[in-house]
């Protein structure tokens, strides 16, 4: 039976390439507004550690949310001197996103219950050394970084499509551009790929979902005109360099339902950490599972993806690679990496290779990483939402230093 079942389907594979069935795939990329359930909790853990840092850089803080019908609990554990105001913090996110008591949430009604405590001392001990420099890692886990020359910002071209659409989206409804809109939106770009080249070639559909007024004059029409004539100049606009991904024709999808005008927690519950894929790279390489929002840089659960997206950028930017995919892993208390793995596509080096680079040129332990990307500071909130990677205002996009750091490689390179 085995057999008989092996032979079928290498029958049906051969059949699929003679005809062709087989040369192009199809990948699809989300991305949320900020009124998203999940993402309003994000950006409040968020702001919550930023409101220590400004106080207190050696904050050590893990705060983490639970929104839903009319209430907020937030949790977690911090240690710190800064006296922080965090139901406040809460309210006046919530608020800055748009929602008012009509559509989703009502901050000045709503139950607030926080239940932050102090740190753990048995965590803090594996962190806080003598020597700053010996600082060890705040929690074990495995973190992925990647990279690939889709787009000017080295990322998929889904995820950057999808991300700045629920930009300009919550932008635009912030203006009063969109009338009737809600606070609470999420859309997908589906790419079609050269199955051979593993080149994207167009956009294939497009799927947006909008919260709106309960009103007779929100149609669909209306909707789709909302993203056709507002927020899809604009999306071509800002990103000139992949418009081209628009030239063939794409399927456009919104609000499938016909309706969605109950939203945002009302609606569904939401959770800090539970938005990871589009946080990342939209699902082109894996996730360890740690979550980024309300942890200090002591996590490597975030420290160590900023750092691993860092190397796995300089690669591309330099030529080494077309795609690479970097996984770190660590152990509580300890600083060095227990592992580095490279898994590059389109390089002329060993990944072994590449790995070595990885360890000779990049920041690889939690001190550095702070060092360098300066992530004592407060600039995590506006993380918290259109995505982690791929924006030139954070410190691990940067790459000011590639040209020194190519001459430096091919030294290296030819001196093995």
């Amino acid at each position: 039976m085995n057999v008989i079942l092996k032979s079928f389907i290498c029958c049906i594979f051969e059949l699929d390439v003679k005809f062709g069935r087989m040369k192009n795939y199809f990948f699809t990329s989300e991305a949320v507004s900020c009124g998203h359930p999940d993402k309003v909790c994000d950006q409040i853990s968020d702001s919550i550690l930023d409101e220590f840092l400004k106080q207190d850089k050696n904050a050590k803080v893990a705060v983490e949310c639970f929104i839903t019908n009319n209430m907020l609990v937030i949790g977690g554990e911090a240690h710190s001197t800064a006296d922080v105001d965090i139901v406040g913090t809460a309210k006046r996110v919530i608020e800055e996103i748009g929602y008012n008591g009509t559509n989703g949430f009502d901050p000045e009604s709503a139950v607030f219950i926080n239940t932050l405590h102090e740190q753990s001392p048995d965590i803090r001990q594996g962190v806080e050394r003598g020597v700053s420099e010996d600082m060890g890692a705040g929690d074990q886990g495995i973190m992925f970084g990647y990279a690939c020359n889709e787009t000017k910002e080295l990322m998929p071209i889904g995820i950057v499509l999808a991300n700045e659409t629920m930009r300009i989206y919550d932008e635009l409804r912030k203006a009063g551009e969109l009338p009737g809109m809600r606070p609470d939106a999420k859309c997908q770009y589906t790419i079609e790929y050269d199955g051979e080249t593993n080149k994207p070639l167009r956009v294939s559909t497009v799927l947006i979902s909008m919260q709106h007024d309960d009103s007779d004059s929100i149609s669909e029409t209306v909707l789709k005109r909302y993203y056709l004539e507002k927020i899809f100049p604009l999306l071509k606009e800002s990103h000139k360099d992949i418009a081209w991904v628009f030239n063939g024709n794409f399927e456009l999808l919104v609000n499938p339902t016909g309706r969605f005008v109950i939203g945002g927690p009302q609606g569904d519950t939401g959770l800090t950490g539970r938005k990871i894929i589009v946080d990342t790279y939209g699902g082109k390489c894996p996730h360890g599972g740690g979550a980024f929002s309300g942890k200090d840089c002591t996590k490597v659960d975030r420290s160590a993806a900023y750092g691993a997206r860092f190397a796995a950028k300089y690669l591309v930017a330099a030529g080494l690679a077309d795609e690479v995919t970097i996984q770190l892993s660590y152990a509580i208390g300890i600083s060095q990496p227990l592992s580095i793995h490279v898994d590059a596509k389109g390089s002329e080096y060993p990944n072994s290779v590449l790995e070595d680079i990885v360890r000779k040129f990049f920041p690889i332990e939690p001190f550095d990483f702070i060092n360098t990307f300066h992530l004592n500071e407060p600039i995590f909130a506006k993380t918290a939402v259109y995505g982690h990677f791929g924006r030139e205002e954070f410190p691990w996009e940067a790459s000011t230093k590639l040209e020194y750091f190519k001459h430096v490689v091919n030294e290296w390179l030819n001196s093995m």
